[in-house]
């Protein structure tokens, strides 16, 4: 198998950490390549069941390198203690199955703070922030303003570019915000506290994807969130501060030469949104809360309940082109069998006209979804194994997915748990 990027095609919450765990024992290596610890991706395996926020969920198979790339906001203070988490459920995690890219930018304890005073400020025009410091952090990597894991290792000149950072920020803190200013003494704990703690884990990440491709090894791409949620292709300005696209996955992951020879699209089998923004397809009431509860559809990270609706057709079409899919894993098929019709969102009515096609993001608004209905199965599937033992209006369903989004599901999840997969 050649290297392969999972990535989501939705709004993010499609299921990529249990694909990710599922298929890490094909592959030598783990990439998470961009996002931060603003999100989550929840694995249950026989090792227990885990919220992932900034690990790579290749962490629990034996033998698998992780890599946490230069495109990812490293939170030194979150993934401490997610280590710390992960490690007291029983899970090994060393410099030998866990690096991270000396050229990875660090998330500042004002990061956070910026993130939440912005959202307060904009009260009901907020963008639904996780207020884990992304925006911020991003907007100071593009203006060269954040300081690289690498210079954990250059005391003198650390502090040095911290100060003269940390001078500009506690201007913008109190001046605009009038928050507290951070101090020298402040940051001297955070790197005691955190950085010390994961220095040991940060090296030359390019060198060791590099090896590996020369060596033939096998390197899986890993993405947080959708591709709606991707700063450039996504429901503007209701998106994550990073790209969530495969085609960013070789740059995010700090080895612009790595090939990419699948992608897997990752989809649930109706539609869950967190956060603000735009949602054509969204449900309310009674109907929305029955859907809730059995999907189980609240955040892994911030526990919000998510928004629900049907299965998207036409965002998921755009998600999946987007992300130049090869195929589609279509997660918690298990979900919708209580109901006794489906229903699926088959194209979007703008100004009054049918469309198939995703509109751009200002037209959204006044966006209403088309809804056909399929039959339902109404039995248990959650312990099916097989496409030919799944019910027949099962089968169907997942086959009009696939007609619908023009690219061939080949893995059907009919539970979290890592073994309740069908292959096809």
């Amino acid at each position: 198998m050649s290297n392969c990027a999972i990535v989501g095609v939705n709004w993010g919450d499609e299921g990529k950490g249990r694909m990710v765990d599922l298929l890490t024992e094909r592959f030598d290596a783990v990439v998470r390549f961009q996002g931060g610890g603003n999100a989550g991706h929840t694995v249950i395996n026989e090792k227990g069941k885990f919220a992932l926020h900034l690990l790579p969920s290749g962490i629990f198979r034996e033998g698998v390198v992780n890599v946490l790339g230069p495109g990812v906001a490293l939170d030194p203070e979150s993934l401490w203690k997610e280590i710390e988490t992960v490690r007291a459920q029983g899970v090994e995690i060393t410099p030998e199955n866990l690096v991270i890219s000396d050229r990875a930018s660090l998330l500042m304890p004002w990061h956070r703070d910026l993130d939440e005073l912005e959202e307060m400020r904009l009260a009901d025009k907020k963008y639904g922030s996780t207020k884990q410091g992304i925006a911020p952090f991003y907007s100071d990597k593009y203006q060269k303003k954040t300081v690289l894991a690498g210079e954990l290792f250059y005391p003198e000149r650390l502090r040095a570019h911290i100060e003269g950072i940390m001078e500009w920020k506690n201007l913008i803190l109190t001046s605009v915000y009038g928050a507290k200013a951070y101090t020298s003494e402040d940051i001297e704990r955070w790197l005691a506290d955190y950085c010390d703690k994961i220095a040991p884990f940060i090296g030359d990440t390019r060198r060791l994807l590099s090896d590996y491709q020369a060596q033939g090894k096998r390197i899986l791409f890993e993405a947080q969130l959708g591709t709606l949620r991707d700063i450039d292709c996504g429901i503007h300005p209701y998106t994550t501060s990073s790209n969530t696209l495969a085609s960013y996955a070789p740059i995010g992951s700090g080895f612009p030469g790595a090939r990419i020879g699948s992608v897997i699209g990752v989809a649930k089998a109706y539609s869950t949104c967190v956060g603000e923004g735009p949602f054509v397809c969204e449900m309310f009431g009674e109907e929305a809360e029955k859907l809730r509860a059995e999907g189980a559809e609240y955040g892994a990270k911030t526990g919000r309940p998510r928004r629900v609706g049907p299965f998207d057709a036409v965002a998921t079409r755009y998600g999946a082109a987007m992300q130049a899919a090869t195929e589609i894993a279509l997660t918690k098929l298990d979900v919708l069998s209580y109901m006794d019709e489906i229903p699926v969102c088959t194209a979007y009515e703008v100004n009054g006209e049918r469309t198939e096609e995703f509109p751009f993001p200002a037209a959204l608004d006044g966006a209403k979804p088309v809804i056909e209905y399929m039959k339902g199965w109404k039995c248990d599937i959650s312990s099916v194994r097989t496409w030919d033992a799944l019910p027949a209006e099962a089968k169907e369903y997942v086959l009009f997915v696939q007609r619908q989004v023009g690219v061939p599901v080949t893995y059907v999840s009919v539970g979290a748990e890592r073994e309740s997969i069908i292959f096809r």
